[in-house]
């Protein structure tokens, strides 16, 4: 039986008629700033308005309404489709990129990935630089409200857990779910405010802080000069750096948590003092590890550690150096790092602390139950005992996600990639993270170098990662559709 579209079509109409204008407020941006690029976005604008209104013309005359099925169905096409029409200005003079490069560009920032073809970008147009940071910004929002409304009741690698935890206790304090995700987008535009006025304090000129704040905050990691964040020599701005990326790791629920009466237990979740802990261990590590190597002086080292490593851990992206250049153990513990992710219900990619957490418990619940046979004890998170059905999903959302990691590295190998190369590309693609390691694809490069049918699967492996993949498949289901 085939499912209805034309509630996901109206919907995807609305949001490409968003589109359009923001592509004209980008055009009014570069008549502003006089870069050449009005043109580009006044035409962008343009098809992109005609597709949309097109979309809202076809429905016209029906009733809205969208079951939980239709929602779907729009929010997994939306992920595809957005980056498609994002992509027009791009083709356009004086630009010119090739389509494949621009669909990996729009792909890559509305997913919040951070992974670019472009390179000079201290010598962009203003507007297009701008237009990257604004769609990361956005892609960032738009994972919150995936994470928040539609993976908890997919039951996805035990997202129903967080709604469970998270927006039932929300629900109890903010009653609606349109009123979560206004408190949600306060805080996000808080947050981002903050990040903005403090890269301005510390010396950041207004619109490298502006575009920065953006990526920053939804932990997307695009930058406005080729050497990243490296380009701003001030330790400050790269500790400020480090407490927003945390900041956009954390759960957006949990902020809402903390105005709430009750103990310290009550307002911080578990997988956040995990997340802080894991984040921390690490850094002293990597710290410890330039150090000792004689790489930088201790204080140095513990900056670069601390930026760098948080950078990967939350799938930010930024770098500050060539970390793929400290020496084999610091690549290995940077690859590792591209597996973490940060905190369920926040902007970032990865498999996130939560389900290591779920892991850790059955892992040792098992080998109790080994040890001592007639004893019944529950998985526990957060001292709560969970269900076998979120054990279940998330067992069955980390096979799947090392399985789809393992076949994209395997398409990276055979269409030509080192090891390296292949395997940190599919890592940083599947979590969203941006740079892998290496000098192909690494801090220091970009992935103008990769050819098309690469960079179309590296395109694929980002929207199949960020939508959780299992958002993916069980479009596929037919029992879906009953």
């Amino acid at each position: 039986m085939l499912p209805r579209l034309w509630p996901a079509v109206l919907s995807l109409g609305w949001i490409i008629l968003a589109m359009a204008a923001a592509e004209a407020l980008m055009a009014g941006v570069s008549l502003a700033a006089d870069d050449g690029l009005v043109g580009a976005f006044a035409t962008g604008a343009l098809i992109t308005a005609l597709c949309g209104g097109g979309a809202v013309l076809t429905t016209k005359g029906r009733r809205f309404e969208m079951n939980f099925r239709d929602a779907v169905i729009f929010t997994v096409a939306a992920w595809f489709v957005m980056p498609v029409f994002a992509a027009i200005p791009l083709l356009q003079q004086p630009v010119a990129l090739d389509p494949v490069d621009a669909l990996f560009e729009m792909v890559s920032a509305i997913t919040t990935t951070g992974s670019t073809v472009l390179a000079g970008l201290d010598e962009m147009p203003a507007s297009l630089l701008l237009w990257r940071s604004t769609l990361q910004w956005f892609g960032g929002f738009g994972i919150i409200g995936l994470a928040i409304v539609i993976l908890p009741f997919l039951k996805i690698g035990g997202m129903q857990l967080f709604r469970l935890e998270s927006s039932d206790s929300g629900d109890k304090y903010l009653p609606r779910v349109q009123t979560i995700a206004r408190a949600v987008g306060q805080i996000y535009l808080g947050l981002t405010v903050a990040c903005f006025a403090t890269y301005v304090l510390l010396g950041m000129t207004p619109f490298d802080a502006l575009n920065h704040a953006f990526t920053t905050v939804c932990t997307g990691g695009f930058s406005t000069h080729d050497a990243s964040f490296g380009y701003f020599e001030r330790p400050a701005l790269r500790w400020a750096a480090i407490v927003f990326m945390i900041g956009g790791a954390v759960p957006f629920l949990a902020y809402l948590r903390i105005v709430r009466r009750g103990g310290l237990r009550e307002r911080v979740e578990s997988q956040v003092i995990v997340f802080v802990a894991v984040a921390f261990v690490a850094v002293v590590i990597v710290a410890l590890w330039l150090s000792f190597s004689g790489r930088y002086e201790i204080g140095e080292a513990i900056t670069e550690a601390a930026f760098n490593t948080v950078s990967i851990i939350t799938t930010t992206g930024y770098a500050s150096a060539d970390y793929s250049a400290w020496g084999p153990f610091a690549a290995l513990l940077f690859f590792i790092f591209m597996f973490l992710g940060g905190c369920t219900g926040s902007t970032t990619g990865g498999i996130k602390i939560l389900r290591y957490q779920i892991m850790a418990a059955t892992i040792f619940q098992h080998l109790r139950q080994t040890i001592y046979p007639h004893i019944v004890q529950p998985v526990r998170y957060g001292g709560h005992a969970i269900g076998n059905e979120q054990v279940a999903s998330v067992g069955v959302f980390v096979f799947l996600y090392f399985a789809t990691f393992a076949v994209v590295a395997i398409i990276f190998a055979i269409t030509g990639l080192d090891t390296m190369t292949a395997f940190s590309a599919a890592g940083a693609a599947v979590g969203n993270i941006g740079p892998g390691l290496g000098p192909v694809v690494g801090p220091a490069g970009t992935y103008a170098s990769l050819d098309d049918f690469q960079k179309l699967v590296f395109a694929f492996s980002m929207v199949l990662g960020r939508l959780e993949i299992l958002s993916v498949m069980v479009l596929l289901a037919p029992s879906f559709y009953r």
